[in-house]
């Protein structure tokens, strides 16, 4: 393992701008990047200024620089400097060659708010399938409930953003969609047989394996592991690398959610002996991101050619655009209003 590579983590920030404390943890720990959240997103010249004194207090200004801009319920930044992007479903409800035109678009014009900032990388879109009796925590977040147009939609999507020079991250891989609580708060529990779930809440994530970044789900399924989620299962994390086929990053969600047991620097150890490239943790709370820090090891040589991978694909797939941003948002609000 390199010693040169960077500490195999990410983290978030508490508010609008870096105090010295941060500036100087991030330093001596080398963190791989970081993830934004609306907690650090007031307008846009405040957001690059943040992007880019979180880059320089690591010294490196490829450090990826992530957010949560899904959409609909999920989206960090928000009216009035940016646009209130639609949720996922919304474009279900289109027949599938609008919706995956109108994904795409929506999603170039996410890319387009997201590259103007500098941050590189987009947690979306959502593969998962949601079942009758799961919890809502996905919901209207899923491109439907039918596997092979959540693979369409979420495949357009994330040709959206990788034509604006922001790289996608699929989520939650192996699939959140039965999950019986929300994993924020609790962990949950798919007893589903393996075969049914290859047939729907795999086959998102497999049809798009090729994808360069992909976020676990803090999820036990009984019939593969029954003691660990996802995130800290070598058995899961096997699946997701030889039966769904996925090559790229892979990240763990959360850390801090409440679905993980243990304490923090436990569970970067246990994500990463799992099979995890890199672990995310969001909330900015410096006594848990300096235990992670501690028990963290570098990015691993396997980890490093992945990344290298994924931001080559980043640069050469940037399209040009053809059309300006409101004759673009024109264009995908007469979709959206042309529903049925």
């Amino acid at each position: 393992m390199s010693s040169d590579a960077p500490l195999a983590a990410i983290f978030g920030c508490q508010g609008l701008q870096l105090d010295d404390q941060e500036r100087r943890f991030f330093k001596d720990a080398d963190a791989f990047g970081f993830i934004l959240f609306g907690r650090n997103c007031d307008n846009p010249d405040q957001v690059r200024r943040l992007v880019d004194d979180l880059r320089d207090s690591v010294g490196r200004a490829d450090a990826p620089v992530l957010i949560d801009q899904e959409g609909g319920r999920v989206q960090r930044l928000k009216p009035p400097h940016w646009r209130d992007a639609p949720a996922a479903a919304r474009f279900a409800a289109l027949d599938l060659d609008s919706a995956r035109t109108a994904v795409r678009l929506n999603a170039r014009l996410i890319a387009r708010e997201l590259a103007d900032l500098g941050i590189t990388v987009d947690c979306a879109p959502v593969l998962d399938v949601p079942q009758a009796g799961a919890d809502p925590i996905i919901g209207d977040r899923a491109y439907g409930n039918d596997p092979a147009t959540i693979a369409a939609l979420a495949g357009a999507a994330c040709e959206g953003l990788l034509d604006g020079g922001v790289l996608p991250v699929i989520k939650h891989i192996p699939g959140h969609g039965r999950a019986d609580v929300d994993s924020h708060m609790a962990l949950p529990v798919v007893s589903a047989p393996l075969a049914e779930l290859e047939q729907t809440d795999f086959a998102p994530f497999a049809a798009l394996a090729h994808m360069p970044w992909a976020m676990t789900a803090h999820v036990v399924y009984t019939h593969i592991d029954s003691e660990n989620p996802a995130t800290t299962s070598a058995k899961v994390i096997d699946v997701i690398r030889r039966e769904i086929g996925f090559t790229g990053i892979l990240l763990s969600d959360d850390l801090s959610m409440q679905a993980l047991k243990g304490d923090m620097a436990r569970r970067v150890q246990d994500a990463l002996a799992a099979g995890c490239d890199i672990a995310l943790h969001c909330n900015g709370k410096m006594d848990e991101m300096t235990d992670i820090a501690a028990a963290c090891s570098p990015l691993s040589p396997a980890a490093m050619g992945r990344i290298e991978r994924a931001e080559a694909w980043r640069l050469k797939n940037i399209v040009p655009w053809q059309e300006t941003v409101p004759e673009a948002t024109r264009r995908l609000n007469a979709m959206l209003e042309g529903e049925s």
